[in-house]
């Protein structure tokens, strides 16, 4: 594991959405950085087709929010 500087502004966006997806500070910012380098690897993929493509590789077949 490492450290990773990044800006407050940044950080503050990551804690936000992190409270939204129900996921640790950490977690939100690997799950963009994975996110991030899957489309650099993949500019013709939208958000979508690469979350798809995950849940493939993972053998995820639906995805169901806790509150449902």
């Amino acid at each position: 594991m490492g450290i990773v500087k990044i800006s407050d502004q940044l950080h503050e966006e990551v804690r936000k959405n992190s409270v939204v997806m129900e996921r640790s500070i950490n977690s939100q910012a690997e799950f963009w950085m994975k996110i991030g380098r899957l489309a650099e690897q993949n500019p013709t993929l939208t958000y979508e087709q690469i979350l798809e493509q995950e849940k493939r590789q993972q053998n995820v077949s639906t995805v169901r929010l806790v509150h449902e």
